[in-house]
């Protein structure tokens, strides 16, 4: 037996199970409540977003209490606790965001999106500075419910692929208007790092070219020290022994952002020049020529 340790939302447990189908062995769930599932009246950014969706499902299984845990990459910090590791990266859906309601150009001037993401306000502020935002918390179905309140949602369209609710989206943002967030779409799996039986039980699963791209990624945010609360973002593909990653930054006291892409071939150093690159074209634009 094999116990998974998952948030209790029907997209978390779809995921989950996903992987359970996958392994050899028979799997139980173990539902764990995180504080961003307690809290969802808090904006993400005031509450601090890092780690705030897998801390205690990560901590589940340092415990002892489960073997695996299953997470959206999107949700994980730069850097994870000592003690486990992603033993494998199965597969990533779109990485793109979608709208839900209103496409963007037929929103009305001064019409109101919610979402919850600072990333996604920025972007699309840089689109239509008319616009005004409000949060969006809780799960999927929640999300959904509060389309019919407001001229749009923003949702992670991989999201709304698991749960086979395409149909609700009204349009979906390239990496040309949207750089999505880092991990979006991926699943990430993760075990003690001790733990050769479930490490080797796993191994089938993992993606090489999800796991460079993903890695590329986070290694960017793991040197901007950074996580959900803060307006960045960053996607890459693989092509052979070639990597190419686009990255966002934004601040959020002077509204400013930058994009940037670099190619080459090793992961971890990629993300810290595209990090290099992002802070300093970001505060070339906000204190100006020197």
């Amino acid at each position: 037996m094999i116990r998974i340790a998952t948030r209790g939302s029907d997209l978390a447990t779809w995921q989950a199970r996903w992987v359970g189908d996958r392994l050899d062995d028979a799997v139980e769930l173990v539902i764990v409540s995180t504080a961003g599932d307690r809290d969802l009246t808090s904006p993400l950014h005031e509450i601090g977003g890092t780690g705030l969706f897998v801390n205690e499902v990560q901590n589940c299984v340092l415990e002892g209490r489960a073997d695996l845990a299953v997470h959206s990459a999107k949700d994980l910090p730069g850097t994870g606790p000592s003690g486990l590791t992603i033993a494998a990266y199965p597969f990533r859906d779109s990485p793109w965001d979608s709208i839900v309601g209103l496409p963007l150009t037929d929103i009305p001037p001064g019409g109101t999106i919610a979402t919850g993401s600072v990333r996604r306000r920025m972007q699309l502020a840089l689109r239509r500075p008319d616009l005004s935002f409000v949060e969006l918390r809780g799960n999927m179905a929640t999300r959904l419910s509060k389309a019919s309140t407001v001229d749009a949602i923003v949702v992670g369209t991989a999201a709304f692929q698991r749960l086979g609710w395409q149909e609700h989206i009204a349009q979906t943002f390239d990496l040309d208007v949207m750089v999505p967030q880092v991990g979006q779409g991926a699943l990430a799996v993760e075990c003690r790092t001790d733990d050769q039986r479930t490490l080797s039980s796993l191994q089938h699963l993992d993606r090489p070219d999800i796991r460079t791209a993903v890695e590329t990624e986070r290694s960017m945010l793991r040197a901007l020290g950074g996580g959900c609360e803060y307006p960045l973002g960053a996607y890459a593909t693989v092509v052979g022994s070639r990597i190419e990653v686009t990255g966002f930054l934004g601040d959020l006291d002077t509204g400013r952002s930058v994009r940037a892409t670099v190619c080459g071939s090793a992961p971890n150093e990629l993300g810290h020049e595209l990090a290099t690159r992002l802070d300093q074209q970001l505060r070339s634009l906000i204190e100006g020529p020197t």
